[in-house]
């Protein structure tokens, strides 16, 4: 029986890029200095680095999927110059309130909910128990939870506002600047 193996899934705005609200170019696209480093050490201990992110503005028309396909494959090409890579990206298009119909739904891939690292782990042979959800708001930290996964909230992106509104039933393993502090503990605390 092979084992599963433990995995790195980070939140893309705010985490592993500069938050710009709905991200519909890959001219907007801004890795924080400290991305590239962090995510080429995460791939040098051989954990799987994999992108969970909602990505409302498909449901809300502002971008397509062909578009943040584009994107993903520019923010590769960036990490990729720096000697580091993801492994796989996935994405919810989804939002209820969404006036693009295909997309306008209640599902179980908006982040909390699960099914984005449920999908991952299926598709890569990972281990969500043995993982760690690294991203700059709450629901990120209920993704950790929802899926038996250690939580790291970052305080980049939304993370320093979102770390002085924490909900009362929720709480992180590690509260941290940002990427390259995450994976330092997540490498010191494996």
């Amino acid at each position: 029986m092979t084992r599963l193996s433990p995995a790195v899934f980070l939140d893309r705005d705010g985490t592993i890029i500069e938050e710009v609200g709905y991200l519909h170019r890959a001219d907007q696209l801004v890795l924080f200095p400290w991305a590239v480093d962090a995510i080429r050490a995460l791939n040098r201990a051989g954990l799987p680095v994999v992108v969970v992110t909602n990505q409302s503005a498909i449901a809300r028309g502002l971008l397509t999927e062909p578009v943040l396909v584009d994107i993903h494959r520019d923010l590769a090409e960036r990490l990729a110059a720096g000697g580091a890579r993801v492994d796989a990206y996935y994405y919810c298009p989804h939002h209820p309130d969404g006036p693009v119909a295909e997309y306008a739904t209640t599902c179980d891939c908006r982040k909390p909910a699960t099914g984005l690292i449920e999908r991952a782990a299926r598709e890569l042979g990972l281990d969500p128990h043995r993982s760690y959800v690294v991203g700059d708001k709450w629901v990120d930290v209920a993704l950790a939870r929802g899926v038996g996964a250690r939580a790291i909230l970052v305080r980049s992106g939304h993370g320093a506002a979102e770390e002085q509104a924490r909900p009362r039933h929720l709480d992180a393993d590690a509260v941290l600047d940002n990427l390259a502090a995450a994976a330092s503990w997540i490498l010191t605390n494996r």
